[in-house]
């Protein structure tokens, strides 16, 4: 259907096209309904995208559990970047016991980093960083205590 608005008396406009009695639209309600028309469109647009941003995302390597030493099978990093989640507990000596792990390389069996050196009972987690990526194990040194270990990689990403 099209509109024409053919002769305008004093504030109003009418509109010749509509079939049956005139109808008459006054200058405010034409305003009304372009500001409602203009919002309506505005609300409707696309909403701008947000910016990437940077993430880290932690990729479980392994996990090991035990009384004693221990030492890890070989795993490969992509970067070099670990987060070390510990924890030792159950001493059974007299005196502290004592939890030491140390990634070496995979290649010599050098010491790379040494990511836990702790005494007593206890818990935490550390971030470290090698200085490039490599092929892997831990050693894991124990005495009087039982621990856990687990070893995550970090993955840095960027979130669309």
């Amino acid at each position: 259907m099209r509109w024409r608005c053919s002769e305008r008396v004093g504030p109003t406009l009418h509109n010749a096209a509509l079939s049956g009695p005139r109808t008459a639209i006054t200058g405010h309600a034409l305003l009304i309904a372009a500001l409602a028309l203009t919002s309506f469109a505005s609300a409707c647009r696309a909403q701008p995208e947000p910016p990437p941003r940077n993430i880290t995302i932690w990729k479980q390597v392994g996990s090991w559990s035990g009384h004693g030493n221990k030492q890890t099978e070989s795993f490969t990093s992509d970067n070099g970047g670990f987060r070390v989640r510990w924890s030792a507990g159950n001493e059974t000596g007299a005196d502290m016991g004592r939890l030491r792990v140390v990634f070496r390389s995979g290649d010599s069996g050098r010491e790379i980093i040494e990511a836990i050196d702790a005494r007593g009972v206890g818990g935490g987690t550390e971030e470290v960083a090698a200085d490039k990526p490599r092929w892997f194990y831990l050693t894991i040194e124990s005495a009087d205590e039982d621990w856990t270990v687990a070893v995550d990689e970090r993955i840095d990403a960027v979130r669309k």
